[in-house]
């Protein structure tokens, strides 16, 4: 499984293989035919209850990475589509957050690879 990770504000590349935005909502400003978004997988992003409580709050990321996987739990058919996806070749899961460190799609990219590993073992 090879799973990149990009902002939605950064220039798509052929490199980027299949191009999935994880936002529930459409990043601000960012013109659709730029974007170059081959699948929008609004449920995989974290619920608004979620992304609200964490707000992008450094200190709330471990307590965020949790609920959120277990929110992502409830939603194997979603994970298994982006899972199917990745297996076919390189996925970037685009995101619209400014921080490249605490955000959804740094967390999703996570717990598939944790699934990855669970399923080969």
């Amino acid at each position: 499984m090879r799973l990149a990770l990009k902002r939605a504000y950064d220039t798509p590349s052929e490199g980027d293989g299949v191009r999935v935005l994880v936002d529930r909502r459409w990043p601000r400003g960012v013109r659709k035919e730029d974007a170059r978004i081959d699948h929008w997988l609004q449920d995989v992003a974290p619920s608004d209850h979620l992304r609200r409580w964490f707000n992008h709050e450094a200190e709330k990321w471990d307590g965020f990475r949790r609920r959120y996987a277990e929110e992502l739990d409830e939603r194997t058919e979603f994970v298994m589509q982006l899972i199917q996806l990745a297996e076919s070749g390189k996925v970037t899961l685009v995101y619209g957050a400014r921080d490249r460190e605490h955000n959804n799609a740094v967390a999703l990219k996570a717990y598939l690879e944790e699934q990855q590993i669970r399923s080969t073992n």
